[in-house]
């Protein structure tokens, strides 16, 4: 195996996604260093971990979004990696730039690639020159005067107003008309500077229920980059992934495998690094269209482990430490079977408003041949309002989708939750929903589900 591996890596995050790096770290035999604010003390997944240093209060711009602190503890602990998970620091160029200054290796992409698609049209700009195709849209807008509103009846109504230095769906509304968009501007300049610290904004063309596919790209630093499949992430909520499948249903195969082939060597001619998602829209009538690049792990990665038996934290950290492409993923790799993930949030199943309380009651189905369960709770912790609210994941896998969707269903129904609310209704609806067992998959589906009447028991 070429490539350095590391001796000790701070993994700079917290929940499901460090309880996940932990492990991954555990197998390779590399000792691993876990950081908490006073909200999360006590975690199971802390004592999972080689150590574990308390990082600050509770708010995360004290905590895990607190740089000096974090490099402190990386520096005392002797760490000579920093694995940022997914969100907070994980796309932050300055983090990682800075982590490499302190003569530790930042286990993503190159700052520079985190910094060129950070900023959503620079990323966009960058993917044109190398003719990826992409929506109507425009530059970043300095004001919604009369230009932007030229600009936006150049594109065509209806538009979505997008952060350019954001992502998660955070700040996105869409607009049907000029005087939508007047109010939606300001109301997103506002949330964008607020979750972002950039007012910067820009508008796209609002595609009516288009398909989400993102592809899975792996890339060494020595110029080689291959794809490993394609993600469906159309059921969403606010704009924000719930249900995510491999491989997509009821797309032409060989449209999806040219467009994986083109971004794989798109991706690889840049000279792009270490792991990345390219995510896109499609339609029928236009195609593959490119929206964004996310330069980090994904949420959803566990749904591509399934399906092609490779594992993704391990790969990142070995690229990181230098390791051929070719030393880390097969030189040939088929899916198998069907894989399907959902997303259990502590939120309303209805309005999706966040529920935080204490778990009183947390029973997840036993993980068997098939269903995999990811999660950094334990009955007895409690889901504070200053994170994400999602508390786990199940991951289940089938010969084909069916199966998959049967085996989640039933895991789902196992799971006993108490405490808060939860999302769980909302998902059993849509695994059961005519259009989602038909694989008539869009974005505009989880709109659908809710105003569809639940059948009553005879």
């Amino acid at each position: 195996m070429s490539g350095v591996i590391f001796r000790k890596v701070l993994v700079a995050n917290r929940g499901a996604v460090a309880a996940r790096v932990i492990r991954a770290l555990r197998q390779m035999g590399i000792a691993s260093v876990a950081v908490y604010s006073e909200a999360d003390r006590g975690l199971p997944y802390l004592a999972e971990a080689d150590e574990a240093h308390a990082i600050g209060p509770a708010e995360p711009q004290q905590s895990y979004l607190n740089q000096p602190a974090l490099l402190q503890v990386m520096r005392e602990a002797g760490c000579d990696a920093v694995h940022p998970g997914y969100g907070f620091l994980s796309e932050n160029a300055s983090f990682a730039t800075a982590v490499q200054a302190a003569g530790a290796t930042f286990i993503g992409p190159s700052p520079r690639w985190i910094e060129a698609m950070g900023h959503k049209t620079r990323a966009r700009d960058l993917m044109a020159q190398y003719g990826m195709p992409l929506a109507p849209s425009t530059g970043v807008l300095a004001a919604m005067d009369e230009a932007a509103l030229a600009q936006a009846r150049a594109i065509g109504f209806p538009v979505l107003v997008k952060p350019a230095g954001g992502g998660g769906g955070i700040g996105m509304l869409p607009a049907r008309d000029e005087a939508e968009l007047i109010k939606a501007f300001a109301q997103a300049a506002s949330v964008a500077t607020r979750s972002f610290g950039s007012a910067d904004l820009y508008l796209e063309r609002l595609i009516e229920q288009p398909r989400h596919i993102e592809f899975q790209i792996l890339a060494d630093r020595h110029g080689h980059a291959c794809h490993v499949f394609e993600r469906d992430c159309s059921v969403q909520r606010r704009h924000q992934k719930v249900i995510e499948e491999s491989p997509a249903p009821n797309l032409p195969r060989a449209e999806v495998e040219a467009m994986a082939e083109r971004v794989a060597t798109l991706i690889g001619g840049m000279g792009y690094d270490v792991i990345g998602t390219v995510e896109m829209l499609y339609t029928p009538e236009l195609g593959f269209m490119f929206l964004e690049m996310n330069t980090r792990l994904q949420v959803e990665h566990a749904v591509t482990e399934a399906v092609c038996g490779i594992d993704l934290v391990q790969a990142q950290i070995r690229l990181a430490a230098g390791a051929l492409l070719a030393d880390v993923v097969p030189a040939a790799i088929a899916p198998r079977g069907h894989a399907i993930e959902a997303r259990i949030y502590a939120e309303d199943p209805v309005r999706f408003f966040p529920s935080p309380g204490l778990l009183d009651r947390f029973d997840l189905p036993p993980a068997i041949d098939g269903l995999r369960i990811e999660t950094g709770y334990a009955a007895g912790a409690r889901i504070t309002p200053y994170y994400d609210p999602m508390i786990a994941k199940l991951i289940a896998h089938a010969d084909d989708r069916a199966g998959a969707i049967e085996r989640l269903a039933r895991a789902l129904r196992d799971t006993q939750i108490a405490g808060v609310k939860t999302n769980i209704p909302f998902l059993l609806r849509a695994l059961a929903h005519p259009d989602f067992i038909a694989g008539r998959v869009h974005t505009g589906l989880a709109a659908r589900i809710l105003e569809t009447p639940v059948a009553q028991p005879t």
